[in-house]
């Protein structure tokens, strides 16, 4: 499941990119492209951030006993 929401962060945050450069480029509503690609450079960052290995000694413990 999560990859599946990291791939869609990933398709939303370039179809943004490329969304905020369009309007940049077309020059009509700048402050609109201007936060399209921060939006999209927040996705790429929760991507990143979500990719980041945990240490195995911050797992959860395990509730079942070894006796």
């Amino acid at each position: 499941m999560s990859n599946l929401i990291l791939s869609i962060l990933m398709l939303a945050g370039a179809a943004l990119l490329a969304g905020g450069i369009f309007v940049l480029r077309k020059g009509e509503s700048k402050k609109q492209g201007w936060l399209m690609l921060a939006a999209a450079a927040v996705m790429f960052a929760n991507v990143g951030i979500g990719l980041i290995p945990v240490p195995d000694s911050n797992q959860p413990l395990s509730t079942q006993s070894e006796d």
